[in-house]
């Protein structure tokens, strides 16, 4: 594709006509560095669309006229980075191309007020105006498919999240995590106003706020103070240091797995921002829902996509309903089953074709846990009491440091409630039907009428339903998917990128 640069409004829709593409959007006002280099190159890498990047510095974005005129202009050597690292077309209006003087059609926003009532938003009057302002007509002249945009402005992203549900605009955003310069501090295009010392101070600032967040993975709390107390003894001006939820910027709450420590500092004239993301544990993503649903294929691959741990809960209940039918255990006798629990072990073990075996007691039931058999009695030894207690006491010491993905019957209701994400994840009758019955790994379902497999799953659904103990239902929070029509893939694309909604990619840096 012939490398182009559009300087006028009019000419965007020309253009988009002619790609027959898809577009990714970088917005950016210049002055680029290594962090809008690797927005440039995570667009061209994650898909074949076009790439496109916009250079406009933007004026309603400027708290004063002279911070306006002594932004780094660096317009030739943008367009350079801009095409060798992977921009297929660049567009830089000017100012009366975005702000047609008189033109009645553009639509000045207003960020959120509770995203706007702390942070940058406290002494930034109409910053984030500004920014809504130019970002929603950059989109609607573009008509982008993703929009790519870097967490170190976090704020900045939460609100154009909102920006974009607000409007109800079908673009997706892909979010980069905050990148940093050698010594540790974020990148950004004020940093060559800095003096020796004063790239000293931010970066005194930026190691306090990591050495909090390593501080904070082993005492789960942190002290505002004594980092204020820290920063103040380098004579650093702060503006604001704060530990908030990180989707509501209020103030975080006792039961938050995940917040946000996030400060600015003033250096000389130079304002500098900066975060991190304290986490208890690593997150949790939970997976229910029928049986046929897919659950157990979605979850292996969004795992495996993740690199998260895969816990199949089904298979855990399996393996205890077929040791409790072959050693011929009364599992109606509840009490005696706690002495028969203590010597009971299961593990997962990754086998040579990368999938996952199940083993109790050290033998491996892997193929022997899918058959009918084990498919009819699972749910009743499953709605036991003392079934239900043990293993979920034993699916909870497996996600106690997080970092997995669950699927289940009761993961976001009763194993993982504070699970970052939960899905309920179904399908009709009929189509749960025909894939059991071309599931090579089911045992028995090739050999079942698809009536009779119809009403198995009905009468199991039933009795997952309506057991006294932990039953199937849809946690509140949980976002229901129905997966008829949709393969495999999409299924696990629409969760990833759901997960990627709440869980900052920060968080996966080490």
């Amino acid at each position: 594709m012939k490398k182009v640069i559009i300087r006028k409004t009019e000419e965007i829709e020309n253009w988009r006509r002619n790609i027959n593409s898809e577009i990714n959007f970088i917005p950016t006002m210049g002055n680029l560095h290594n962090g809008h280099i690797k927005l440039i190159s995570t667009a061209k890498n994650d898909n074949s669309n076009v790439n496109l990047v916009s250079i406009f510095i933007n004026p309603l974005q400027f708290d004063s006229k002279l911070d306006l005129e002594n932004y780094p202009k660096t317009i030739y050597n943008d367009i350079k980075i801009s095409f060798s690292n992977g921009a297929d077309a660049i567009f830089i209006p000017n100012n009366e191309d975005i702000y047609p003087p008189n033109n009645k059609n553009i639509k000045f926003l207003k960020a959120p007020t509770e995203l706007t009532s702390a942070l940058c938003g406290l002494n930034r009057i109409g910053h984030f105006d500004g920014v809504c302002t130019v970002v929603y007509r950059l989109l609607n002249l573009i008509k982008p498919k993703n929009l790519y945009l870097g967490e170190k402005d976090w704020q900045q992203l939460l609100i154009l999240k909102n920006l974009l549900r607000r409007e109800k605009l079908n673009i997706a955003i892909k979010s980069v995590p905050t990148q940093r310069d050698f010594d540790g501090i974020p990148l950004s295009s004020r940093n060559l106003h800095l003096s020796k010392n004063q790239r000293k101070l931010i970066r005194f600032f930026s190691s306090e706020l990591l050495e909090a967040k390593i501080n904070f993975q082993q005492e789960k709390k942190i002290n505002l103070n004594e980092i204020i107390k820290k920063l103040s003894a380098k004579k650093i001006s702060i503006e604001y240091l704060e530990h908030l939820d990180p989707y509501t910027l209020q103030k975080t709450k006792p039961e938050d797995n995940i917040s946000l420590l996030a400060g600015a500092i003033r250096c000389g004239k130079t304002r500098l921002i900066d975060h991190v993301f304290l986490m208890k544990r690593r997150p949790i993503i939970a997976i229910d829902g029928p049986a046929g649903s897919g659950k157990s294929t979605v979850t292996k691959l969004i795992a495996k996509k993740l690199k998260l741990l895969y816990l199949d809960t089904g298979a855990m209940y399996r393996a205890l309903s077929w040791l409790l039918i072959k050693e011929k255990i009364d599992y109606k006798k509840e009490k005696k089953l706690q002495n028969i629990f203590k010597d009971i072990s299961i593990v997962f073990k990754s086998n040579t074709n990368s999938h996952q075996d199940v083993f109790i007691n050290n033998y491996c039931v892997t193929e022997e846990i899918r058959s009918q058999k084990i498919s009819s009695i699972v749910s009743k030894i499953s709605s036991i009491k003392e079934v239900r207690k043990f293993l979920v006491e034993e699916q909870r010491k497996i996600g106690e440091s997080g970092g997995l993905v669950a699927e289940g019957r009761d993961i976001g209701t009763t194993v993982f409630p504070n699970a970052e994400l939960k899905i309920f994840l179904t399908a009709s009758i009929d189509e749960r039907a025909k894939r059991r019955k071309s599931d090579k790994n089911s045992k028995d379902s090739l050999e079942i009428d698809l009536h009779k497999l119809k009403e198995l799953i009905k009468k199991r659904d039933f009795e997952d339903s309506t057991r006294e103990i932990s039953p199937l239902i849809k946690a509140n929070d949980a976002i229901e998917i129905i997966t008829d029509g949709y393969s495999i893939n999409e299924v696990v694309d629409q969760i990833i990128n759901l997960y990627y909604d709440k869980i900052p990619k920060e968080t996966e840096i080490k």
